[in-house]
């Protein structure tokens, strides 16, 4: 499996119009060696995991700016229960308040990525994530 590269989902859940720290991450993680699915603006929860479930990723980003993070990861993350895929790693990133964290973490999301993060720092969780996801299901 040394070969493999890891598949990651960026998405953009609601109806915030703003991008741009979705884009940085996607071609960042694109630069680090990953497979990067960006999906764009205006997604549902129920489009992000469908996407996730089709494309057989590794772990799925959302990029929250609009407040409504705690919705939007709440539904993510049960609707991935729902469809058997839980095993998916979610991280995030954007706008979210720090006494929100614990709440999230509670969820199953594994990290969170305010502004001013770095990029490599993302790219280091993911690659850690991902690997101790596929040791767990003997794919390493």
């Amino acid at each position: 499996m040394e070969d493999r590269r890891i598949r990651v989902l960026i998405a953009k859940p609601g109806m915030d119009g703003h991008d741009r720290g979705a884009k940085v991450v996607a071609r960042a993680l694109r630069d680090a060696g990953m497979e990067v699915i960006y999906t764009g603006l205006r997604q549902t929860a129920e489009m992000i995991v469908n996407a996730a479930v089709q494309e057989d990723v590794d772990a799925i980003g959302l990029s929250v700016l609009s407040g409504a993070h705690m919705h939007y990861f709440r539904e993510v993350m049960g609707l991935l229960r729902d469809k058997g895929a839980e095993d998916i790693i979610v991280f995030g990133g954007g706008i979210i308040p720090d006494q929100d964290l614990p709440t999230l973490q509670e969820l199953g999301v594994g990290r969170v990525f305010t502004p001013g993060a770095s990029t490599e720092d993302a790219a280091t969780y993911l690659r850690g994530a991902v690997q101790a996801r596929w040791q767990a299901q003997g794919e390493a």
